[in-house]
This record gives C-alpha cells, structure tokens and sequence, in this order.
C-alpha cells in the first residue's frame, strides 16, 4: 500500500478535519479494476462505524464531483488502529518512547526492517533504538512505519528479524 498522491491528500484532508476528526494518513492503491483508497481517521473520543459512515458519505460526494481517480475503485474508511501507521514526521514526534515497526526502502546497517523505540525525532531523521543498536533513519527511506501495540511488547510479540 503507498501513501496518497499529495492532490489526493489535499483534497480529502479538508474534509475529514472539517467534519471534526484528525485525518491520520491516506493510502491509495491504484489498481484498473479494483483500486483502493484509505482514509485513517481518529478523534479523541474514538472512532464508530457511524463516523467512518459520515466521512464516507462526505469524501464520495467530493470524490464524485472531482472525479479525481481514472477508473473504479473502493473508498475505506477506517479507524488507525492499536497498530496505528504513521504517514508524518509528527507523528513520530508524537510518539517519541513507543515502540514502531518500520519497513525501508532499501537496507540500513543490512536491515530493511526495524523494531524500535523511538528515542528522538530531529527535522526528518528519525532515531530508533533496538536493543543495544541505534538506527537514524531519514522519513523518506520508509516504505511503511507502525506503531507497536504494547500488548505485544509485554508478550514478546514482534520482532524486527
């Protein structure tokens, strides 16, 4: 799955904050029959099926007017998750001392996976710490970051191996 196109991003984003939710990331997986576009949403309050629904409804209206995707595919709307995906730097920042999993374009230190806790967040380098190990690793080198739920930590879920 790859992150939106950014006239995508711009023309979905205004929507989901305007109806009053955070708009965590957009996914869009171009496909001739059955492409797909996901929209991440949150609030404070959690996210329902009947604000994933009033989203929708909203976007589609947009999307149906803009028509700004040749050809058919699926709009989802969905919460981020215990396993919330990260599409900012901010988001990074936000969750300095949690543990992520983040999958690189191309290998650091012959990893193309980490599991780390993040440890510090300078312009777009991000500082990951796994066991004795310490990855900087610049934003643009991620195909796909994760929060790790802690329940996994404190069962000795995932591994970066």
């Amino acid at each position: 799955m790859k992150q939106a196109p950014e006239h995508l991003v711009n023309l979905i984003e205004p929507i989901v904050e305007g109806l009053g939710y955070e708009c965590v990331g957009i996914e869009y997986n171009p496909h001739p029959k059955h492409g797909l576009l996901r929209v991440y949403i949150d609030s404070e309050n959690g996210i329902l099926v009947d604000d994933c629904s009033k989203v929708s409804h909203q976007i589609s209206g947009v999307m149906d007017v803009e028509d700004p995707i040749q050809g058919n595919y699926h709009l989802e709307i969905s919460s981020p998750g215990e396993d919330r995906p990260f599409f900012k730097v901010s988001q990074f920042q936000r969750y300095i001392g949690s543990t992520v999993l983040v999958n690189l374009f191309k290998a650091i230190n012959g990893r193309r996976k980490i599991t780390g806790l993040i440890t510090k967040v300078e312009d777009d380098i991000i500082t990951f710490q796994e066991g004795e190990q310490v990855f900087e690793v610049p934003f643009i080198a991620m195909s796909k970051a994760r929060l790790v739920p802690e329940y996994l930590i404190e069962k000795g879920g995932r591994s970066g191996k």
